[in-house]
């Protein structure tokens, strides 16, 4: 039984948070930037525990997707569903389960928030399966790990302003940069096995690619900075965050694996410090 609890515990990646850190900062700043300073306590609980909940569905989903194809590589060939511990049939179970306790929790929520739900739920389903034919699945990704934003939107406004919609589509080339790092790591063998990912995709122009993608997530940044008024020590965070993408730049140059998952990792210290520059700029005139 303890072992089977591993297997499960390994399935959500309940030992890598980094994901669910990475879904739940873009959800922090649509929250904070909605409600014009903290969200109401209720609203935080239940975007915090959702991010973790769709977080670990769609890693149990992923696991199914790629069940024949994570034996292959090396990274991967210990996952639960390809090495037998857990089977195809359990992980759908536990994706579904999963999915429909984050469907419960926002029940008190408005009905556009609900609606929006579907959409998210749909994304994630099908991003597992784009690797096989779409050329920067790593899009995919940042819509999926972004639709927090203009849900939070809805359930605070219940409507979705202009702002929403440019902090999404910087948190889409934000999840470009660092999941093309991420893919830097398995590139070898994600063409063996004729995978796409953007780090093939880009080939060479793999570092500037992530660089471009970096600029178009501060542009939009400071263009939400401008339409929400924030005040000048949003700039603290952002300067921060700059400091983190160069850094992440200079790991990736080298194009080393250790180099360029030490970057993807980092990019959690990236979304806090947006996070807190948006959380001055609302909070200090």
């Amino acid at each position: 039984m303890r072992a089977r609890l591993i297997a499960y515990a390994h399935l959500i990646r309940l030992d890598k948070p980094i994901g669910t850190l990475l879904l739940l900062w873009p959800t922090l700043w649509a929250l904070c930037l909605a409600s014009s300073g903290f969200p109401e306590w209720h609203l935080l609980i239940i975007f915090a525990l959702g991010t973790f909940l769709m977080r670990s569905a769609g890693c149990a989903m992923n696991d199914f997707a790629d069940r024949d194809i994570d034996r292959h590589v090396l990274r991967t060939k210990d996952r639960p569903i390809t090495s037998g511990k857990i089977s195809g049939k359990e992980a759908l179970l536990v994706a579904a389960a999963l999915a429909l306790v984050a469907f419960l929790l926002i029940q008190p929520l408005n009905t556009l928030t609900k609606e929006l739900s579907f959409f998210a739920l749909a994304v994630a389903i099908i991003y597992p399966f784009t690797k096989r034919f779409f050329a920067i699945p790593q899009a995919v990704l940042g819509i999926a790990f972004g639709f927090g934003i203009p849900m939070a939107y809805a359930a605070v406004l219940d409507f979705i302003p202009a702002e929403a919609w440019i902090l999404f589509i910087g948190n889409i080339f934000w999840a470009i940069a660092y999941d093309t790092a991420y893919a830097m790591v398995d590139r070898e063998d994600d063409v063996r096995l004729g995978l796409r990912t953007s780090a093939i995709t880009f080939g060479r122009f793999d570092v500037l690619a992530i660089a471009a993608s970096y600029g178009i997530l501060f542009l939009s940044q400071v263009w939400v900075a401008q339409l929400a008024n924030l005040s000048n020590y949003f700039w603290v965070g952002w300067s921060l965050a700059l400091a983190c993408a160069i850094y992440h730049l200079k790991l990736i140059s080298t194009r080393e694996r250790d180099n360029c998952f030490k970057a993807f990792r980092h990019n959690n210290w990236l979304g806090g410090f947006l996070f807190l520059g948006i959380v001055l700029g609302l909070m200090i005139n």
